[in-house]
């Protein structure tokens, strides 16, 4: 078959080297392409850390690790529970970007480091007073 338009087709169904190689057993709705955008591949693929550390939810991210280091940070627990709870909320509203579970974390720790650095600081001063 070539590529030069045929009298007896005057449709020219076959212009194109590519189908000259098709596949005879292929259906037309086989062959039906759907377009992909861009974001949707992108927001599909993988990355180099399995889905572990969810960088496209920053506030669920920056709760994790501020609630890790609270322990150091006196107080910054209100912080981590602050962000923890956007954190949620952002993944309610797009469930495809992950996180909840360092939500979770950021907002666990930043509660238990409130209450400890609370017992702390009322211990300290029962010190001082007693």
């Amino acid at each position: 078959m070539s590529n030069t338009p045929n009298e007896n087709d005057p449709l020219n169904v076959n212009p194109t080297p590519e189908a000259d190689n098709a596949n005879p057993y292929v259906t037309p709705q086989a062959e039906q392409v759907t377009y992909v955008t861009p974001q949707y591949v992108q927001d599909m693929q993988g990355d180099a850390t399995g889905g572990l550390i969810p960088y496209k939810n920053k506030h669920a991210l920056i709760a994790y690790y501020l609630g890790i280091f609270s322990f150091f940070i006196p107080f910054s627990g209100i912080g981590s529970i602050y962000l923890g709870i956007k954190g949620l909320q952002a993944r309610k509203q797009n469930p495809v970007i992950k996180g909840s579970a360092h939500a979770i974390v950021g907002i666990v720790a930043g509660a238990c480091t409130i209450i400890f650095h609370l017992c702390a600081v009322g211990a300290v001063v029962a010190g001082i007073l007693g």
